[in-house]
């Protein structure tokens, strides 16, 4: 119980008794970060939104937070284990994790500065149904918990010295999800502060979609907002910058707005000799805004943004910069694993790299707006995106989902969605929405879907529809073939759920069709593949999924089931973790994504072991999953017994040595790139090799690893700011005498920290281990573990310390700078 993270309010308590609580904001700042010094209480309670309730026994926090992965205060055994309990009302699809409704209170004061300011209060993201209270007087309410919202707070505040109460409460209740969503102020919350005259960077779009020869047209569109009764003169000066931060272009032109008005404003000019944003050069250029009202700055912001053409058509595919781009892509939910639904910037970040490193240069998002800064990430990295905002339109998936507030909120939320990723040149198309229930229904589906494409015309024109329409298991007195057609009709692109076997008779039907796979499983990769390689029309594939996520619990699990045995959809306690990633939560590669290496020309040859089953077994996939196979040759205990060995590659052929003893040689399955064989495990070095003509050429190989001798600590950067937005991730590895990883180790760990730091979050990457599960004593999990640590706002250096019993103690220690 004490090892695991308990956050305790005690301790909080005492850590924070020297603090005050009460953000003074400075007169100058445009955009406050509101983060620190919450005040929180899980649980319903009468009276919170009034300034006069006591608050002190609260717990203090910073947010982003996520109060459904932290420890739930009562552990009972067999119950619960960490925040796990088996009373979730969720169960499988959220995890065994637990909602309900929490509460954040904050005071702000004015500075006397702030009287004619315009002020508003921005949520990034809050799960899920929202009110926010200031000085008891009910200000907002948002029904969506992954749309951010902006409240104007001015005629609730209080004169300049007097504190303002902020109260939210937030509620995660009932069946609201199909998957892990989180609970609480889980992004990030910004005080928004400009004069009376301003602009606003959701009014702003830079066009730069338009490259013909050595030049780019830019089409620059805002709005002049002027709250002053009387008309007032302004000069608004637009200044692009390269991305070497030199100036392209410069411009000023008077505005005249009308008193209490807004005043819409194009500019349109050209830049010569542009450097093109891609996925392998994501050149970023920056527009600097500003407003001029009697001779004085009155308002500036910064927008950048990406020169890049994006093209569709059946013939030639997707075309980015005038050049073909097959999407190698992957689906992702918004969690951040060990951390929950929190949104720290660094762990953004890192789910970009990941993706990038791990051959991917497209992410689908699921089934809902990412964060700011992951959709910042991937245009600095260079990754697509299809963004996406809904999961369901009318008709439930869950009781209390969003099909409560579609009617009143969908174009609402759409809108917000357009308005705040339209200048994200990572952003390629935007879906109205995934797996809908009314995709095909008349004439529902068909209303709908023109009325969401319809919003998308009014703010973006520069990127085309989709949705991903999956088939008719929900409609049985529907077929494909007589009835897809309604769900694709108004699609500018289509996408595809599972349905690779209907591409090319869709094709002879739709010539002129755009394809994509939108969700496909790592066991059906090579098919999707094969098949997009070879059809321009078929633009690209997202597998199901890139990064594991919480919730869905086992939904690609594996099982040696006997006879008459049946294997469910998803997997019952202990098991939170969906599972289906090509990447697991510490960030490590499953042996899918070593295959998906050799569909995507990316690796050479690579081997996996797959153990025999048990007598009178089977082995059962589930349609997500995987086979049961490792890229290890450590099976203690299995000496003699027949192993099989699939070898992946584009060789016609490969061999496979162990011990320098030839195994055989054999014809890779064309459609597959693969070969099997039956291998006697006995320890040593298991090698694959591809063979062309009579020669040898690209290796590679398994070797077993001895036992336990050291721990490995490796952070995935030595320096980090003194930032809590900012985090170093170490890897912990246990090693042999040898330096090798030892792939079938599990054993226990203990984690300790000082410094200008501390660990959030630590854990395995496995699907089932819930009392490793941002534990400080976790297991290994074939061999691995991870921590994160995040900075305290102090220059100097965080130490972390690992040690398991009769290994040497590991240390590292991390750099923090301001």
């Amino acid at each position: 119980m004490d090892k695991h993270f308990r956050f305790s309010a005690i301790l909080l308590a005492i850590s924070f008794s020297m603090l005050s609580f009460t953000t003074s904001i400075s007169a100058s700042e445009r955009k406050i970060n509101m983060n620190q010094h919450w005040k929180f209480y899980h649980g319903c309670i009468a009276n919170a939104e009034q300034p006069s309730f006591n608050d002190s026994g609260w717990r203090v926090l910073d947010i982003p937070h996520d109060w459904s992965v932290e420890p739930l205060p009562v552990q009972r055994e067999g119950i619960t284990i960490g925040p796990f309990s088996r009373m979730s009302i969720g169960g499988p699809d959220t995890g065994q994790t637990v909602g309900g409704e929490g509460w954040y209170r904050k005071e702000l004061i004015l500075q006397p500065g702030d009287t004619d300011k315009i002020l508003s209060l921005y949520f990034e993201g809050a799960y899920n149904q929202t009110e926010v209270w200031i000085n008891g007087q009910k200000a907002c309410f948002n029904a969506y918990g992954y749309i951010p919202f902006r409240i104007d707070i001015n005629k609730y505040c209080n004169a300049p010295g007097i504190p303002n109460t902020i109260a939210v409460k937030v509620i995660n209740e009932g069946l609201n999800s199909r998957w892990y969503a989180g609970s609480g102020i889980y992004r990030h919350v910004w005080l928004i502060k400009t004069d009376k005259v301003h602009l606003d960077e959701w009014d702003t779009f830079v066009d730069a979609s338009k490259v013909e020869g050595r030049k780019a047209t830019v089409n620059l569109h805002t709005i002049l907002h002027n709250a002053h009764k009387e008309e007032v003169v302004s000069h608004l000066n637009v200044r692009i910058l390269s991305p070497q931060g030199a100036e392209v272009y410069s411009a000023t032109q008077q505005v005249n707005i009308a008193g209490e008005g807004n005043t819409p404003l194009s500019l349109s000019f050209e830049i010569k000799k542009p450097e093109l944003w891609s996925v392998d050069s994501p050149h970023l250029y920056t527009a600097h805004i500003s407003v001029r009202s009697d001779k004085e700055e009155s308002d500036q912001i910064t927008v950048p943004f990406g020169i890049r053409t994006i093209e569709f058509n059946a013939k030639e595919g997707f075309l980015l910069n005038g050049k073909p781009l097959k999407l190698r892509g992957g689906c992702l939910h918004h969690d951040n694993g060990l951390l929950g639904a929190v949104a720290l910037d660094r762990a953004e970040e890192r789910k970009v790299e990941l993706m990038k490193a791990n051959g991917f240069n497209a992410v689908r998002c699921s089934h809902n707006l990412p964060s700011e800064y992951f959709l910042q990430a991937c245009d600095k990295l260079g990754l697509l995106v299809i963004d996406e905002v809904f999961d369901q339109w009318q008709q439930a998936k869950r009781p209390q989902d969003y099909h409560q507030y579609f009617d009143e909120w969908s174009e609402h939320d759409m809108t917000t969605m357009l308005r705040r990723d339209r200048n994200h040149p990572s952003i390629i198309m935007w879906s109205i929405g995934n797996e809908i229930a009314e995709r095909a229904d008349e004439p529902t589906g068909e209303v709908i879907a023109k009325k969401l494409i319809a919003t998308i015309e009014k703010y973006d024109t520069t990127r085309p529809s989709t949705a991903a329409v999956n088939a008719f298991w929900d409609r049985r007195h529907f077929s494909w073939e007589k009835d897809s057609e309604r769900a694709f009709r108004n699609l500018d692109v289509s996408g595809y759920n599972y349905q690779w076997k209907e591409y090319e008779k869709d094709h002879a039907r739709f010539p002129e069709r755009v394809m994509y796979g939108s969700e496909s499983v790592p066991k059906e990769a090579a098919q999707n593949w094969n098949l997009i390689d070879k059809n321009p029309y078929l633009i690209g594939d997202f597998v199901w999924t890139a990064i594991d996520y919480l919730g869905e619990a086992g939904l690609a699990h594996t099982l040696e089931l006997a006879p008459g045995e049946h294997s469910p959809q998803f997997m019952g306690w202990p098991w939170y973790n969906a599972w289906c990633g090509d990447i697991d939560l510490c960030g490590d590669k499953k042996p899918q994504s070593y295959y998906r290496d050799i569909l995507w020309n990316r690796r050479d040859i690579s081997l996996a072991v797959q153990p025999p089953v048990a007598n009178g077994k089977r082995e059962d996939i589930n349609y997500w999953g995987w086979k049961n196979e490792l890229l290890s040759w450590n099976w203690k205990g299995m000496e003699g017994k027949t192993m099989t060995v699939h070898v992946y590659s584009r060789s016609p052929k490969v061999r496979l040595y162990l011990n320098n003893r030839l195994i055989g040689e054999k014809e890779t399955t064309p459609d597959t790139y693969t070969a099997s064989f039956e291998v006697p495990y006995e320890p040593g070095e298991l090698k694959a090799c591809n063979v062309k003509g009579k020669k040898e050429t690209a290796s590679a190989a398994l070797n077993t690893a001895g036992n336990p001798a050291s721990i490995r600590l490796t952070a995935d950067r030595s320096k980090i700011k003194a930032d809590k937005n900012d985090l170093a991730y170490v890897k912990i590895e246990v090693l042999d005498k040898d330096g090798r990883v030892i792939p079938d180790c599990e054993i226990p760990l203990e984690i300790k920290s000082g410094g200008k730091g501390s660990v959030i979050a630590s854990g395995n990457g496995s699907a089932d281990d819930m009392r490793s599960f941002r534990s400080l004593t976790p297991k290994t999990f074939r061999g691995k573990a991870i921590v994160i640590v995040q900075p305290d706002t102090q220059e100097g250096n965080i130490h972390l310390t690992v040690s398991a019993k009769g290994l040497p103690e590991a240390n590292i220690s991390i750099e923090t700078y301001e």
